[in-house]
């Protein structure tokens, strides 16, 4: 359903590129986003985009990180830039009722959620 690429490691400073491809039973769906999870600490929002292209991100990461939809209207990018230590995190691609509700989205009480495998990006300093 959610397949995410593109971790990996890089220095401080750096850039990386995770993308998203949504397929199956909700291939179309509109609203995407990103999540990640370090060790110790709880999911957290990165990033969010809805039908008509409105984005959210998360305070730690304004200015930094920029959510797109690519050409293929399925696949969803974030590009990560001036990458710090603490970016270092497992990312998971988001569908569903808790990124809708991130971004203001009315979900149904037994709305689903649909999570990518995860994709680790580590960034060294």
């Amino acid at each position: 359903q959610l397949a995410e690429s593109g971790g990996g490691s890089v220095q401080a400073g750096g850039s990386l590129r995770l993308s998203c491809v949504v397929s199956g039973s909700i291939f179309g769906i509109s609203t995407v986003g990103w999540y990640r999870q370090a060790p110790g600490k709880q999911r957290e929002l990165v990033a969010g985009i809805k039908r008509g292209d409105t984005t959210i991100y998360g305070d730690s990461v304004k200015g930094r990180f920029t959510i797109s939809r690519a050409n293929a209207k399925n696949t969803v990018l974030l590009e990560m830039n001036s990458l710090k230590p603490e970016d270092t995190a497992v990312y998971y691609c988001a569908a569903g009722a808790t990124i809708k509700r991130a971004m203001g989205e009315t979900t149904w009480p037994t709305e689903s959620d649909y999570w990518g495998q995860g994709t680790q990006v580590t960034v060294s300093s």
